[in-house]
């Protein structure tokens, strides 16, 4: 029989853009003996062929067990209040099987699965599909820093985090039209738990976006080492081992 050091719920958004790389993580993560257990709706698994993998595969709700979501004008309400109560019942479930769950891993389209995880006591990681630097045109959005869709008047857009300005013709397409504000809320509120998560993960790679990682990695180093320091001096030491932990998992 095999052991596992530690069991890791995936929740990804019902989507095959979103399912993919979180799908190629929990196989990273399988290899490196963590157990995983992949959570997705039923209404998606019908529609989706046999995932030939080794990754165990569970069902949630999302409310549309039969279809219809995409008519559903209160898909994502509706999604969190069915959503969050079956994947209570999931994490009930395995801990019965004799396979607790230690960790929720989620797509932060789905920022509910936050409270869940804490209402059990569970770590909890966001996992961004995107790159770094669509994840931090939104974040910055969500802050207020970056107002969408751009005006006439924007030519140039300023981005902390980016070397040089965007032209307007650089931001996301669809959030230019006036009519995707329920999308673009979505993608905004992604960031809305963040402040409660223990890690923050993201599909990126470093030489993919080396300025902008560089740019990222710097100032959240420097607030959380200064935050550490007023409560802690030995904290920061923990934390750059952490780090040195981190990179020796999933680069070796």
């Amino acid at each position: 029989m095999t052991t596992h050091g530690a069991h890791c719920l995936i929740l990804p958004y019902p989507s095959q853009g979103h399912i993919n790389p979180m799908l190629q993580f929990s196989k990273r993560l399988q290899s490196k003996g963590v157990k995983i257990t992949i959570a997705t709706t039923k209404s998606f698994l019908k529609t989706m062929q046999e995932l030939t993998t080794s990754v165990s595969i569970e069902a949630i709700s999302d409310g549309y067990d039969d279809g219809g979501r995409d008519q559903a004008g209160s898909f994502i309400t509706r999604f969190k209040e069915v959503g969050s109560d079956t994947l209570a019942q999931l994490i009930k479930k395995l801990a019965n099987s004799g396979w607790p769950v230690n960790c929720i891993v989620y797509d932060p389209f789905l920022p509910w699965a936050v409270e869940v995880a804490k209402d059990f006591g569970l770590v909890s990681a966001a996992f961004f599909t995107q790159n770094c630097a669509v994840d931090n045109i939104y974040y910055h959005v969500h802050k207020g820093v970056l107002k969408l869709p751009p005006t006439q008047d924007d030519e140039e857009i300023l981005i902390p985090g980016f070397l040089c300005p965007i032209e307007s013709s650089d931001v996301p397409s669809f959030v230019i039209s006036p009519e995707a504000a329920r999308i673009l809320d979505m993608l905004v509120n992604q960031f809305s738990n963040l402040d409660k998560v223990d890690w923050v993960l993201i599909n990126s790679f470093y030489e993919l976006e080396k300025e902008l990682r560089d740019s990222i990695y710097l100032l959240s180093l420097l607030f959380l080492c200064l935050f550490y320091l007023e409560v802690n001096l030995l904290s920061v030491h923990m934390f750059l081992n952490v780090l040195s932990l981190i990179r020796g998992f999933f680069f070796s």
